[in-house]
């Protein structure tokens, strides 16, 4: 068999493990990951298929190719600048706001690194060059294969028949719902609607506890303004201890369980951080699907980019020891040049 065959065939099986693990449970990493292998894969085999061609046709795809990416890169690198600047502009320069510069900005060091190695000859450069091209491409494959699983988890409808509609606080300003908040009540409440027409009834969960700056639980803004958008007040649990994510999940849950054992909910929160949420929920031990709504354009790169960040924080080990295995590898490859 040649190698393309092989690659397709890889590629093949990658994504029936990918199908098969959504199938069996959705909200899982490593389906993303599956996933991302297989058009990995899929693109490689593809590659060594040229090999087969005419030559000048293998010269002429290949510089089609590197000038394609090369394009996209430096594209990704501007948008990354720039949308770094506007974050800042807009959001403050708090660490997490930031993501998106400091993306840009490596992206920016590749960007000169692979022409200066080439027309430099130091073995060092040489070095840092080839250590930092795969632990970019690494992050890379990771950050893609997150970004496009996590839209397909995105797109799937909601069954009905759920029992409650779980909204997860994020934080007021100056005691009141932000925008930000406003829309996941928002997407909450249509949600609630069209489950009651559809014949249920469902209540509404409010979670989220007092910050230090709050005046009061987010529960229990998020609440009122529920109420002010003509939910009945004895239709809304209001989940007032929760401090993080996973603490909105758990408390939640007893909540549920508590009023309806083997209940089955759907949680709302942000579109960017859908996906993590649903990573906890599952950890957690809740039944339900997790749907995001609407954010500002501005504000999702660097959003994602803290939800990969903090995806990859729950398996330091893993991730770390992959990451020291690329680094030897580049040093490895860079001193034998």
């Amino acid at each position: 068999m040649t190698a393309a065959g092989v690659l397709f065939g890889l590629a093949a099986v990658s994504a029936a493990l990918c199908v098969v693990g959504m199938l069996v449970e959705r909200r899982r990493f490593r389906n993303a990951v599956l996933g991302g292998t297989a058009v990995a894969l899929l693109l490689a085999g593809t590659v060594a298929g040229l090999t087969r061609l005419d030559m000048a046709v293998v010269d002429v795809a290949t510089a089609l190719l590197a000038t394609l990416l090369i394009v996209c890169v430096l594209i990704l690198t501007g948008f990354l600048l720039v949308n770094g600047v506007v974050m800042m502009r807009r959001e403050g320069r708090r660490p997490g706001n930031l993501l998106s510069l400091l993306a840009g900005l490596a992206c920016l060091a590749i960007v000169v690194l692979v022409p200066l190695t080439v027309v430099v000859d130091n073995r060092f450069l040489t070095t840092l060059t080839y250590v930092a091209l795969l632990l970019a491409a690494w992050f890379g494959f990771l950050l893609c294969s997150l970004v496009a699983y996590a839209f397909v988890y995105g797109r799937v409808g909601v069954r009905p028949g759920v029992d409650f509609v779980v909204v997860l606080g994020s934080g007021l300003v100056r005691g009141a719902v932000p925008p930000l908040l406003a829309a996941r009540l928002d997407r909450a409440v249509a949600l609630w609607e069209r489950e009651r027409e559809r014949g249920g009834a469902p209540m509404l969960v409010t979670s989220g506890g007092r910050g230090p700056d709050e005046p009061v639980a987010e529960a229990v803004a998020m609440a009122d303004y529920l109420v002010d958008r003509g939910v009945p007040s004895e239709r809304i649990l209001r989940e007032d201890r929760s401090r993080t994510t996973r603490e909105n999940l758990v408390f939640s849950r007893a909540l549920m369980t508590e009023r309806l054992p083997g209940h089955r909910c759907v949680v709302v929160t942000n579109n960017f951080h859908a996906f993590r949420a649903a990573l906890t929920a599952r950890r957690a031990g809740v039944n339900g699907q997790v749907v995001g709504s609407p954010t500002a354009r501005y504000y999702r790169p660097s959003a994602t980019l803290r939800e990969f960040v903090a995806i990859l924080a729950e398996h330091p080990v893993l991730n770390g020891a992959i990451c020291l295995a690329l680094v030897m590898l580049g040093v490895t490859v860079g001193l034998d040049r």
